[in-house]
């Protein structure tokens, strides 16, 4: 067995402005929704191998009962390795929350960080061998 992919489901209030931001915005790719139009249930986008989905609150809650008691957000953030950072930095600075400057890190890499507009932290890294 191997694994061959990671695209986390991520629970949001409201799709259809998850994915305007994440393709306005951030320049994903819409890939999928549902319904084809009108108020969204799910929704996803890519860039590059990356890909994220979003889920209405509601849908997910029935889709994962245990999920009921559970309010949107999480205490973790997305890492995503990237290539032109400080291109990426300049074009999103002035877009977006900034949360971490970009910044050189103990382990070489340049990075910043950058909170959506639904409270979801998103790193962006690229490692000086890339």
């Amino acid at each position: 067995m191997k694994l061959t992919s990671l695209t986390p489901n991520i629970m949001v209030k409201n799709v259809n402005q998850t994915l305007d931001y994440y393709t306005q915005v951030l320049g994903f790719e819409l890939v999928d929704t549902n319904p084809a139009s009108g108020v969204l249930e799910w929704g996803y986008v890519k860039m590059g191998e990356v890909g994220l989905m979003f889920q209405e609150e509601t849908s997910l809650k029935k889709e994962y009962e245990e999920l009921k008691d559970h309010n949107i957000g999480a205490a973790l953030t997305f890492y995503i390795r990237v290539t032109k950072i400080k291109e990426l930095y300049e074009h999103l600075q002035q877009k977006v929350k900034i949360v971490k400057s970009l910044n050189k890190t103990f382990y070489g890499a340049l990075e910043f960080a950058f909170m959506d507009i639904n409270g979801f932290i998103l790193t962006f890294s690229e490692s000086p061998n890339e």
